[in-house]
């Protein structure tokens, strides 16, 4: 009798642990626009316009490389396409061979100032760190 417990609870377990998941891709996704758009403000405000252009920039790049990111994922890990991890590696590094020049050439060319770029491409970070401490919040209270 005990050996059934665990295996019915795994499951549950495991569609708990999905749901969560799911519920930070979400509220990640949508956290990367409201914090790319109130540092956009922000900067424009008190900021020269390299600066803000370098928010807006490195905000955009990571964002679009975050949904590129998750779209993969979801693609290759939902039956009955399965891509196999080399292709996922594949688009991964392409990604970021793509981001690291338009980084290099947004630095170079003088288009944006690097710690506006450095403020933006943390975007995502930020967004990360809101949804942990949100679930946090959610399992302790």
């Amino acid at each position: 009798m005990s050996g059934e417990a665990p295996e019915q609870q795994t499951p549950n377990g495991a569609d708990d642990s999905v749901e969560v998941q799911r519920r930070i891709v979400t509220f990640v996704t949508r956290a990367n626009w409201v914090i790319l758009v109130a540092a956009t403000l922000g900067a424009a405000l008190f900021a020269p316009l390299p600066f803000t252009l370098g928010v807006v920039g490195g905000g955009v790049l990571v964002t679009v490389n975050f949904h590129l990111l998750a779209r993969t994922l979801r693609r290759a890990l939902t039956p009955p396409h399965l891509a196999s991890h080399q292709t996922v590696l594949a688009k991964y590094y392409m990604r970021f061979l793509i981001s690291g020049f338009i980084i290099f050439v947004l630095i170079a060319g003088g288009f944006v100032d690097p710690l506006g770029l450095v403020l933006g491409l943390s975007v995502v970070v930020a967004s990360i760190i809101l949804a942990t401490l949100r679930e946090v919040k959610k399992i302790l209270f």
